[in-house]
């Protein structure tokens, strides 16, 4: 195996044009299916890191009750509001409507926040299954995978992020803590499950499965906050939205999380920060990495 760095050429040369006669179709369209009673902020900081690493449009599609609390904090996020059958859980008519509206998106975030109820484990499951673009696919979405035998034969063109644990349900096993084992590990499962796996942690690794692995050089404690990885997950979405392969989409959104990252230790404190912070700071990364493409 090949261990390579996600270094600022490769990013700079892949990031997605921002032509200045664009409009926002241009740049993507991404529905985040996140959120629940107990992790409402789990959609709002996704949709803020897709629309902060700029994708066109961005809509939360959230149960009801959890997209009433979220109304207003961002006016930029559009919201998908979901039927339910019980306060903060989406019904099957709603989950059959979020099958319908999946088709008008360029991309998909789903997992953040949804929970571990059985019932949406199993309708999890099923919209995964059903959709036919590309997705990030998060948190609770791959706990609800995980319990499923052979739950890698039937997903659309996806990007798994797990961090550590979730990679474990996964795949098994815990990663190990070595750098270059945790590489071979990720690259092993990206290879067996047929899709990009983006493995979480210090010096996050994005592997392929045609077998291409690249490592971030980026580690600050600044990012081991709550809803650093929702703000990633979002990042990636916009990417992929913009048009990006799995790979190129991941690797770029993992740069450009890493980078704002490092702003924020330099200037809020390796301490303190949150994932808004990371979220504020996608744009400024970005730029970091040299001026896009047009």
């Amino acid at each position: 195996m090949k261990l390579l760095p996600l270094d600022r050429d490769w990013v700079a040369a892949r990031l997605p044009a921002r032509p200045s006669h664009a409009h926002k179709g241009t740049f993507g369209r991404v529905l985040v299916v996140a959120g629940s009673l107990e992790y409402s902020g789990a959609a709002l900081l996704a949709g803020l890191g897709a629309a902060r690493t700029g994708a066109g449009l961005v809509s939360l599609a959230t149960p009801e009750s959890v997209g009433m609390r979220l109304m207003g904090f961002v006016p930029e996020l559009t919201l998908t509001l979901l039927a339910e059958e019980a306060p903060g859980l989406t019904s099957p008519s709603g989950w059959r409507r979020l099958a319908s509206s999946a088709a008008t998106f360029d991309a998909l975030v789903i997992g953040p926040g949804l929970g571990q109820q059985p019932g949406t484990m199993r309708r999890v499951r099923n919209l995964i299954a059903e959709i036919q673009r590309p997705a990030v696919i998060d948190a609770d979405a791959l706990n609800a995978l995980a319990a499923a035998d052979r739950w890698w034969s039937h997903l659309p063109r996806a990007v798994l992020t797990p961090h550590p644990g979730e990679f474990a349900r996964l795949a098994g096993a815990m990663p190990p803590d070595d750098d270059r084992a945790r590489a071979t590990a990720a690259a092993e499962a990206a290879a067996r499950w047929g899709q990009v796996v983006v493995l979480k942690g210090a010096n996050t690794v994005v592997a392929a499965p045609e077998g291409e692995v690249r490592r971030s050089p980026a580690a600050t404690p600044a990012l081991a906050t709550a809803g650093s990885g929702d703000v990633l997950a979002g990042a990636i979405g916009a990417l992929l939205a913009g048009g990006l392969d799995p790979f190129d989409a991941a690797g770029c959104g993992v740069a450009l999380h890493a980078a704002a990252g490092m702003l924020a230790a330099e200037r809020i404190g390796p301490a303190g920060t949150i994932a808004r912070d990371i979220a504020q700071l996608l744009p400024e990364a970005a730029r970091s990495f040299g001026p896009r493409r047009t």
